[in-house]
Order: structure tokens, then C-alpha cells, then sequence
């Protein structure tokens, strides 16, 4: 019995569940198209997601938590929700009436509270009625297409944990300490240079002013605002802005400058613009210029940086990508990744890549940060991610930043701060190559 999703579509649906995969239990072309045949192989398993299909090409859904039955009550879930696909992008609809989320009727397939009916009076149709229990819009749901070619019912299970973690961290406090003074007295290589400069760069709302605040918040001591970030759908933040952290509320700048971005967007002329990027990398950019999403900076503005030196310009690159949003990522937004890639790759400066909110997209990492190297969804992100964006496995990087939180968390931290002293490792590499660079002209001459 195979399943009509695509890899792509599970995995979309996954990332609204977490550490889990979903096994097939119910295929209507195979087994009937009757509420008979659907509460058989479905009653008492879950949780489940439920997948129609029709023959305009719409694929659609829901999830609950409860068990199915044929008792004819309704049943209260609250992490109910609703979904369609568009291409591999997926939009969620949760219920908004959980103690009508889901109804148990023995003469139809999955039932979500009055608004989608699957298999509808065993007849291979939709019901549906947006607005009271789940508000979507029915021509983006499945096109007024009420007509199913196939309804499938998926059981959702956990994955695995990882007994040994595949990447060891230790979690004790000594450890953060540790790791806070290597970056307090950490020195470039380079004499000419006293703070290393790494450039935050990723799609609107995946952390890149959240990742500086929680930084600064280890060193503050309790958690920070200082950079604007939040959740819309453009980018909070406008302007270059160069961030330094002190070591304490008084104490002298950490030798660390991260350098905040605006968010990337897929249209043209919203968001970043790719040639901002090379202005930046280059050191022409000065702090707090206001980005202009139709078009770069150009070398005869105002404020332009003509002979920018060597601590002006970045000496590491590090994207910031959302883990719940890596497997809907858009083909444009993989692609404007892949191209500023080849750009930095052309200009030698080392890339990472830090994948945030862990705890979003997988259950097991939300109950104990701990948990982030025992993962296999994690790890599978990552692997996703790394395929994706075009790096190593071994250059991309789980953090948590601090979005609720009114209190620090050491294992946090720890997440944190290892980023951080990653970043500095491979600064040391872009010295190491422009000092190898200076040799070699030494010795030609």
C-alpha cells in the first residue's frame, strides 16, 4: 500500500507535529470509500492526519489527537488543525471551537467540526462549511472541488531517540563558563583587527535579531531586547546595523561584532537585494543604512565606504534558517540561498549555518534542549538543510534562541555560545587564508 503524499508533503506535515513520521493506515481506493471501511482500520489509532485528494490537483487535510470512534459526540482537541497544500508550501487552519474539533460519525470518514467531512455519507466526497469551527477559505482548501479521486489516513508515531548523541556537548555550568571566556578573550589573527565581524543573513522571521538578543542576554545575564525582532511576515528589521556585546552590564566589548541584515523575501524588490550582500562583505556598508529593496547601495551615495580596510569587511557568513520551515522551504527562497552562497563562496569568507527554534519543530527537543543530538528528526532537518542551502552537515548548527523566556537557562546558552565559538573557529580560517595568500606573494617576489 503506498502513499500518494510526496516526500516534500510529509515532511511539511511533520514539521507541524514534530519528532515524529507517519505510517499509512487507511487507503480509500483500496479499502472503500464508506465510513465502514475508514473507522475499521482507523478507530482507537492515534494521532492521525487525514489527506484528500481531488481531480483538480488539490491535496488537503486535518489533524487530531483523538481517537476516532463511531460514538456520535463530538470530541474536544485543541491541537486540531486543519491544512492544504500549495505546490509544497502548507497552509495551516487551527480549530478555532476545540470542544468541536473533531465529531465521531460512523457513516462517514474523518470529521472535522462541521467544516471538512471526508468521505462523506460513504460517498467518495467532501463536506464543507468554513467559518465556525475552522476558518479557511474553500477555494484555497481544494479549489470547490468537493469531488475525492483519494482519501488516506495516516497514523502519527514517534521516531526513534537516538540513544548515543551523534555530537557530544557538555551540559554543565563549568562548560558555559568555559565557553563565555573563550569568547571574551579570544584575539584575530590578523593584528589589524580587534573585532571579528560574522554577517547574520536568512528569510524574514527565522531569528537572525533574536539570535543577537539571546547572545547578549548570556553575557547581560538575563534575557535582552536590544535588536528589533518579532513575527510578520516582512522584515523588522530596515537597516545594516553592526551589534557589539559587552561582558556585562559595564564590561568592555566582546572582540565579536554580528552584523544584522534584512530578512530575505522571494519577489523582487521586497527584502534584501543580493547586491546589498556584496557591499557588505566587501565593508562598504556603513552601520544603520537604510536598505532600499529596489536597489543597492550605489558607490557614489552618500555614506558609501570606498576603501573599506580589513576590519570593515565580514569574515564569516552565517545563515539563519527556521528548522519548522526547512522542509516548506520555496524553490525561489532555495535558490536566492544558493546564489548569495556561490557569491561568498567567489569572495573566500567561511560559511555556517545556524538552524533555530529546534524546539518548534521537534516534541522531544521542546521537552529537554538536552535532546537536540539524540534527535533523528533533527539530525534529518539538518541533513535537509544542508542539501538544501549547499554547506556540510558539519557547518550547520542547532540553536535556541530566548522568545518566551523571562529567565536564562544554562543548556541554552550553552547551544548558544557554542555557535558563537564555532563562528570564531572558522574566522580564524579566513585569516589563515589571507595570511597563506601574503606568503605566497612573499615568496613569488
Amino acid at each position: 500500500m503506498n502513499s500518494k503524499l510526496t516526500t516534500n508533503q510529509e515532511r511539511a506535515i511533520c514539521s507541524q507535529l514534530g519528532n515524529f513520521k507517519l505510517k499509512l493506515l487507511y487507503k480509500a481506493s483500496i479499502h472503500g470509500f464508506t465510513g465502514a471501511a475508514f473507522h475499521l482500520r482507523c478507530d482507537n489509532q492515534y494521532p492521525t492526519v487525514c489527506v484528500g485528494y481531488n481531480n483538480s490537483g488539490r491535496v488537503f487535510g486535518g489533524y487530531t489527537r483523538r481517537p476516532f470512534s463511531q460514538s456520535g459526540q463530538y470530541v474536544n482537541d485543541d491541537q486540531a488543525f486543519l491544512f492544504s497544500f500549495s505546490g509544497e508550501k502548507l497552509n495551516k487552519y487551527p480549530c478555532i471551537n476545540a470542544p468541536y474539533a473533531v465529531k465521531m460519525h460512523s457513516n462517514c470518514g474523518p470529521y472535522f467540526g462541521e467544516a471538512l467531512v471526508f468521505v462523506n455519507a460513504s460517498q467518495p466526497i467532501v463536506y464543507c462549511n468554513p467559518g465556525q469551527y475552522y476558518n479557511f477559505n474553500a477555494a484555497e482548501m481544494h479549489g470547490n472541488n468537493l469531488n475525492l479521486t483519494e482519501c488516506e489516513v495516516y497514523q502519527v508515531e514517534k521516531t526513534a531517540e537516538i540513544v548515543k548523541p551523534w555530537r557530544p556537548v557538555i551540559w554543565e555550568s563549568k562548560r558555559k563558563t568555559e565557553l563565555m571566556e573563550s569568547i571574551q578573550f579570544y584575539k584575530p589573527l590578523n593584528s589589524s583587527v580587534t573585532q571579528a565581524r560574522v554577517l547574520l543573513i536568512g528569510p524574514v522571521g527565522a531569528g537572525k535579531s533574536s539570535f543577537f538578543n539571546s547572545f547578549n542576554s548570556v553575557f547581560r545575564g538575563h534575557v535582552t531586547g536590544q535588536a528589533m525582532a518579532g513575527s510578520t511576515s516582512t522584515s523588522l528589521t530596515t537597516q545594516f546595523r553592526t551589534y557589539s556585546v559587552k561582558a556585562g552590564r559595564e564590561g568592555k566589548p566582546l572582540p565579536l561584532v554580528l552584523c544584522d541584515t534584512m530578512g530575505l523575501e522571494e519577489g523582487v524588490g521586497a527584502g534584501l537585494d543580493i547586491d546589498d550582500i556584496s557591499n557588505i562583505l566587501k565593508g562598504h556598508l556603513p552601520d544603520r543604512y537604510q536598505f532600499n529593496p529596489s536597489g543597492p547601495l550605489q558607490s557614489e551615495a552618500h555614506g558609501f565606504c570606498k576603501s573599506p580596510d580589513l576590519k570593515d569587511k565580514i569574515h564569516c557568513v552565517t545563515y539563519v534558517l527556521d528548522a519548522s520551515k526547512i522542509s516548506i522551504m520555496t524553490t525561489k527562497m532555495e535558490e536566492k540561498l544558493k546564489a548569495i552562497r556561490r557569491k561568498v563562496n567567489l569572495m573566500g569568507i567561511p560559511q555556517l549555518l545556524l538552524l533555530t527554534k529546534g524546539d518548534e519543530a521537534c516534541a522531544l527537543v521542546r521537552e529537554d534542549i538536552r535532546n537536540v543530538y539524540k534527535s533523528g528528526y533533527i539530525k534529518d532537518l539538518m541533513q535537509e538543510a544542508a542539501a538544501r542551502v549547499g554547506v556540510p552537515l558539519s557547518c550547520i548548527i542547532p540553536v535556541k534562541n530566548y522568545s518566551e523566556e523571562l529567565e536564562l537557562d544554562t543548556n541554552t546558552d550553552i547551544l548558544l555560545l557554542s555557535a558563537v565559538v564555532q563562528m570564531l573557529r572558522f574566522v580564524d580560517n579566513f585569516f589563515d587564508e589571507i595570511s597563506d595568500q601574503l606568503s605566497s606573494l612573499t615568496t613569488e617576489k
